[in-house]
C-alpha cells in the first residue's frame, strides 16, 4: 500500500473514503466544522455516532471532494490512546474493503500527542486492518483492499511523515508475518521457509545464510535432529544478520524463533479439534523473527542484531523420538525425553546454546511453546520471563512497556530456582517437561538452562493466531512479536545515542 501525507484541507481531499476519527468532545459540541465542510449529512447523522468507538459512521457528503465519509469516536480526548487510535483505523479499513476503496485519506485529529507516534498508530491500525489472506481463495472477495492511503494533516508535517512511514514500514513486516503463519504446511517445509526467509532478506536488506541438515549435524544440534527424526524433510537452521555501519552495539543483540513448521505432537500425538488443526502456526516466533528483521532493516535502525531459526517439523514418522530417549544438546547436556510433543524447547535449546558463539549483549527468543500460558493469560497477552542476570527488572518493565506502546501486550510470570525440581531426571540432567503445573514457567526454566548471557523468553502461544478476527487482526496468524520487538530495540537504541 503506498502512503502519502498532505497538508491540504479536508473538504478538498480527493478520494473514495475520508477516515474522520474525532473524540466525544468533538461529538457533543456540535460537529460545526465538519458540517461546513461537508454539509448538513454530519449534523444529522450526530445521534448514530458514539463517542466510545464501537461503530463506523458512514456518511455521503453534499459538498466536498470526498465521495464517503466515515466518523468513528474515539472516547473522552485525555484517555485517547495510541491503541484506541490503531483500532478505530482499522474500523476505517474494514469500511473501505467493504466499499472498495482504491484511495482512502486518514484525518489526524486533534489531539495530545506526538504527530509522528498519532501518524505511525492511524497507518498500523489501517494497515493491519485491510491485511486479508486470500492465497487459495479461488473466487472474488466481496471487497478489496485500498491501494493508496493519504493522511491529512495541517501542522507538524515532517512528524506526521516520519510516523507515517515508520507505521507504514512495520505494519507491513507484521504482514509478512502474518503471511507466513497463514501458509499451507506444505508450502512451508523447512528448507520452503529458509526459502522464504531469503526472499525477505534480498527485499529487505538483511543478509541470510541457511544450514543444510549436514552442517546442523557437524554443528552436533541434538535436539533439532531428534525432533526432526520422524519427518522426511530434513531440518534448517537459518542466521539472519542486520549489521550497519553505524551500529550502537558492538555485540549482537541476538532474537531467536521457534521455527516447527508443523507440529502434530510426534508419537506424543496431540487431538486434532482445538490442537493439532491449528499447528501451521507454530513457526509463529520464527515469523515474528522474520518480520522484525525486516522492520528493523527497512527503518535502518543502528543495531547489530542477528536472528536465529532453527525450524523442523515434528511428525509420528518411522524413527521419530520416542518418550524414554537421552538426547545429547548442542551444549553438551543431556534430556530424558518424556513427552515428544514438548519439541519445541528442543530446537530452542539448541539455537540458544549456539547463541552463545557470538557473546551477545542480550537474547530475546519468541516462541509457542506452551498452552499453559494460554491458560494463565488468554489469548490476547504473551507471558515474559526472564533469567536472572544483571539488569532483569529493567528488561522486563522495558518489555512491558515496549508491549504498551505496540499493542503487542506481555505480562511477567515469575522463574523461581524452585520450579526447577520439577525438570531432574533420574537418567541424564534434565527431562523436557515439568508436570502440569506451572507448565509455563517450567518450559522456560528449561531453556534457561541453555543460556549464559541476559535473556528474555516471550511466550506466544496466545496471540499468535487466532479462531476468530479481532480488532485490526482477522482470523490466522496476527504477527504478535513483530511490533513488541521492533519497540523494544527502538528503546535500546534510543538509549545508546
Amino acid at each position: 500500500m503506498k502512503v502519502s501525507v498532505s497538508t491540504i484541507t479536508i473538504s478538498e481531499l480527493d478520494v473514495d473514503l475520508l477516515f474522520i476519527p474525532i473524540s466525544k468532545e468533538v461529538i457533543e459540541g456540535g460537529l460545526e466544522d465538519l458540517a461546513e465542510a461537508f454539509g448538513p449529512c454530519v449534523e444529522k447523522a450526530r445521534g448514530d455516532i458514539r463517542g466510545d468507538g464501537s461503530n463506523a459512521t458512514v456518511l455521503y457528503p453534499e459538498k466536498g471532494t470526498a465521495k464517503r465519509i466515515v466518523l468513528v469516536g474515539l472516547g473522552e480526548s485525555g484517555k485517547i490512546s495510541f491503541e484506541k487510535l490503531r483500532l478505530a483505523a482499522a474500523k476505517g479499513a474494514t469500511v473501505a474493503y467493504d466499499v472498495k476503496a482504491e484511495t482512502v485519506g486518514i484525518a489526524i485529529p486533534s489531539l495530545d500527542l506526538d504527530g509522528d507516534d498519532t501518524a505511525q498508530a492511524l497507518v498500523e491500525g489501517f494497515v493491519l486492518g485491510s491485511y486479508r489472506f486470500t492465497k487459495y481463495r479461488t473466487n472474488a472477495q466481496p471487497g478489496e483492499s485500498a491501494q493508496r492511503l493519504v493522511i491529512q494533516t495541517t501542522d507538524q508535517d515532517k512528524q506526521v511523515r516520519r510516523g507515517a512511514d515508520r507505521g507504514r514500514i512495520i505494519a507491513e513486516a507484521v504482514c509478512t508475518a502474518r503471511d507466513l503463519v497463514n501458509v499451507s504446511p506444505d508450502e512451508k517445509t523447512p528448507v520452503l521457509l529458509s526459502k522464504a526467509i531469503e526472499k525477505t532478506g534480498k527485499k529487505s536488506g538483511f543478509e541470510v545464510s541457511v544450514w543444510d541438515k549436514a552442517l546442523i549435524e557437524e554443528e552436533g544440534m541434538g535436539g533439532l535432529l531428534a525432533v526432526n527424526r520422524g519427518s522426511i524433510e530434513p531440518p534448517t537452521f537459518s542466521v539472519l544478520e542486520w549489521r550497519p555501519e553505524n551500529a550502537r552495539n558492538s555485540r549482537p543483540i541476538i532474537l531467536v524463533g521457534k521455527g516447527v513448521t508443523f507440529d502434530t505432537g510426534g508419537l506424543s500425538l496431540k487431538p486434532t479439534k482445538g490442537s493439532m488443526d491449528s499447528m501451521k502456526c507454530d513457526m509463529a516466533g520464527a515469523a515474528a523473527v522474520v518480520g522484525a528483521m525486516e522492520a528493523i532493516a527497512k527503518l535502518e535502525m543502528p543495531l547489530y542484531v542477528i536472528g536465529l531459526i532453527p525450524a523442523t517439523d515434528n511428525r509420528p514418522g518411522e524413527n521419530a523420538y520416542v518418550p524414554g530417549d537421552v538426547v545429547k544438546m548442542h551444549s553438551g547436556k543431556t534430556v530424558e525425553v518424556l513427552n515428544t510433543d514438548a519439541e519445541g524447547r528442543m530446537i530452542l535449546a539448541d539455537a540458544l546454546s549456539y547463541a552463545s558463539s557470538f557473546y551477545p549483549e542480550q537474547v530475546i527468543e519468541l516462541s509457542t511453546l506452551t498452552g499453559a500460558a494460554v491458560v494463565a493469560l488468554g489469548d490476547f497477552v504473551a507471558a515474559i520471563m526472564t533469567n536472572a542476570e544483571e539488569g532483569s527488572e529493567e528488561r522486563l518493565s522495558e518489555m512491558v512497556a515496549a508491549g504498551s506502546e505496540s499493542g503487542d501486550r506481555v505480562h511477567p510470570l515469575p522463574m523461581f530456582d524452585e520450579y526447577n525440581e520439577q525438570l531432574k531426571s533420574t537418567v541424564a540432567d534434565l527431562k523436557n517437561v515439568g508436570g502440569r503445573e506451572g507448565g509455563a514457567i517450567t518450559a522456560a526454566k528449561f531453556l534457561e538452562h541453555f543460556v549464559d548471557y541476559p535473556w528474555i523468553h516471550v511466550d506466544i502461544a496466545g496471540p499468535a493466531f487466532w479462531d476468530s478476527g479481532k480488532g485490526y487482526s482477522q482470523a490466522g496468524g496476527t504477527g504478535f512479536g513483530v511490533r513488541l520487538v521492533t519497540r523494544y530495540l527502538q528503546q535500546i537504541s534510543e538509549k545508546k545515542r
